[in-house]
């Protein structure tokens, strides 16, 4: 959908002209398959995530560093350095249009009925002091409110904001924040693979299916 257009300069560039670029990845923590409509727009991860844990793993990635081992092979840029303005971690409602099998067949064995109703109110749904959401949520589900919502799973969303990013930079740090959340590496090993300086010191990389263009910024009255 087209929401704005304007003229621009015969040298403007979309790609080097840009002054900052968002990505949003979304995660989707939980044991329970990922609905057929989700599948191939979010990594599901089958255990739960330390979104504290992630945080801190966020705070040590910001800034401006030698970003190589978190470039891929391939990368074409001069030079692995760059700052990182913003690198957090938000959970947010795992809301779908859709629900899976699973909560179709329950809510139909307790007589709810499958009338879609709204989407969920984050504004006045109960968050914990972490910025999870609390069970307040769940109960609506429970009673046949938003009908389609993810209620066995939790959905993080990875923001990465920079001038530019390396080749695969911001798959490759998502990968190292899903292993510090899931415990297999601490803070200190982000440390660790950070002043390592090499690729191989990093974890796999995330899937492409969760990674999303949020914003390009630019300045047009140049």
């Amino acid at each position: 959908m087209v929401t704005d257009v304007c003229c621009v300069a015969p040298d403007f560039h979309a790609r080097y002209k840009s002054l900052e670029r968002t990505y949003h990845y979304r995660l989707l923590a939980g044991p329970e398959s990922t609905s057929v409509f989700e599948k191939n727009s979010v990594w599901h991860i089958s255990e739960d995530l330390d979104i504290q844990s992630m945080k801190k793993a966020c705070s040590i990635l910001v800034g401006h560093h030698d970003f190589s081992s978190f470039r891929a092979a391939g990368c074409q840029a001069n030079s692995p350095v760059r700052t990182l303005d913003e690198l957090s971690v938000t959970e947010v409602f795992p809301f779908m249009f859709f629900p899976s099998s699973v909560e179709r067949s329950e809510l139909e064995l307790s007589n709810v009925s499958l009338v879609y109703s709204r989407k969920p109110d984050m504004e006045s749904s109960g968050k914990g002091s972490d910025g999870s959401c609390t069970s307040s949520v769940k109960s609506d589900f429970e009673n046949g409110k938003d009908f389609g919502k993810r209620s066995r799973h939790r959905c993080f969303v990875v923001t990465a904001r920079a001038r530019s990013f390396l080749y695969h930079q911001v798959r490759l740090m998502v990968g190292l924040l899903k292993s510090v959340g899931t415990g297999d590496l601490t803070t200190a090993d982000v440390e660790r693979i950070l002043d390592a300086k090499t690729v191989t010191a990093a974890p796999s990389m995330a899937p492409s299916c969760g990674l999303y263009l949020a914003n390009v910024k630019y300045d047009l009255n140049t």
